[in-house]
């Protein structure tokens, strides 16, 4: 996975501490499925609480959100297409994608935790309601 959002196989309450250090709505990240191998989870903080949606691979290559039961499911042909369709308003998780939470590493320092805000990161809309042009750099 190739994405600078993906944090690799770090469990659901590393995850949750990382989202609710930052604690800026929209903040998301992409971690490892501890419960099905192969599987992706994407992460999303929103009022204190951390939403975790399911990202599966299908054999065709694409990818699909599950959300809660009634919810359509989506395919999107890669992970930059299914993120950028999330950080549109109104497309059925919690709250529309603002910021990734990035792993930045720094030359000869151990990894570190970065936020990004969306214009950083190939927004293609203009209107998306998140503040600040800085990165924070969060402790291990």
């Amino acid at each position: 996975m190739d994405h600078p959002a993906y944090h690799g196989p770090i469990t659901k309450q590393r995850c949750e501490e990382l989202l609710g250090k930052n604690g800026r709505d929209g903040t998301y990240l992409i971690r490892d499925s501890e419960t099905i191998q192969g599987a992706l989870c994407l992460c999303v903080y929103k009022q204190k609480v951390v939403y975790t949606y399911r990202i599966l691979q299908t054999h065709t290559g694409y990818f699909t959100l599950q959300a809660s039961s009634g919810t359509e499911e989506k395919f999107f042909k890669t992970m930059k297409e299914l993120i950028r369709h999330y950080k549109q308003r109104n497309q059925g998780l919690a709250t529309h994608l603002c910021r990734s939470l990035k792993i930045k590493k720094l030359q000869n320092q151990p990894m570190q935790f970065a936020e990004s805000p969306v214009p950083n990161e190939d927004n293609d809309y203009e209107n998306v309601d998140c503040s600040g042009d800085y990165v924070v750099v969060l402790p291990d």
